[in-house]
């Protein structure tokens, strides 16, 4: 029997988004618009809205629905912001944020991430967005400020470069730890080089691509 994707959709929006806090009601809108199945690798879309991280290649998944979900939520983006998303992956959360947002940048280090993610966004429709590839953890770096970044794998520590990407009262929000016991944070600037820090949830993500934990050595 072929799957119903519309309403194993809306299932994933009410019955596993909403009821993990998640309220706003542009984010519910937006997951429950943007076609998460034409996002996912083609050998698991039977599983496009299960609860669970989704394989996507060089050690990379696609967050669980109720993270991109709580992640939509506490980014609190607007109409008229711009967004940096550092880790493009499959594209899904890039497509939810270009709906919320004016425009997303969306980097990431595997070219063949940029590639399937540019296809995608634009079978879908999704014009106010722009895919790049590079390693923002160590060289890549933007022409301009963004009011809000989101780090889409996760990192050790926080690279400060990161930071010094922000508008002023702009916010990050990124997974953060050492695995199996990271922490989704929010940093919101203050001013005068000032954060303030907002713990959201604990997860366990794979890391980006240079921001793992140091090597532990035993004798």
């Amino acid at each position: 029997m072929a799957m119903n994707f519309e309403q194993a959709r809306q299932n994933m929006v009410e019955n596993q988004v909403r009821p993990w806090d998640v309220l706003d009601v542009r984010v519910l809108d937006a997951l429950a618009q943007v076609r998460r199945e034409d996002f996912v690798p083609p050998q698991h879309r039977q599983l496009a809205f299960a609860d669970l991280c989704l394989p996507l290649g060089h050690g990379q998944v696609m967050m669980k629905p109720v993270i991109e979900g709580r992640v939509l939520q506490a980014l609190n983006l607007q109409p008229g912001e711009a967004v940096l998303e550092i880790g493009t992956g499959s594209g899904f959360l890039t497509a939810c944020m270009a709906r919320l947002a004016a425009r997303v940048t969306s980097v990431d280090v595997q070219a063949e991430f940029t590639a399937a993610a540019q296809a995608r966004l634009a079978s879908a429709g999704v014009a106010n967005v722009e895919l790049l590839t590079g390693d923002a953890v160590h060289g890549w770096q933007p022409q301009e400020k963004f009011d809000a970044i989101v780090v889409t794998g996760a990192v050790w520590q926080i690279p400060p470069r990161f930071l010094g990407w922000l508008k002023p009262g702009g916010r990050l929000l990124a997974i953060r730890g050492e695995s199996p016991a990271q922490q989704a944070v929010l940093l919101t600037q203050t001013g005068a080089g000032g954060y303030r820090e907002t713990y959201l949830f604990e997860t366990d993500l794979p890391y980006l691509a240079g921001a793992e934990p140091p090597r532990r050595f035993v004798f």
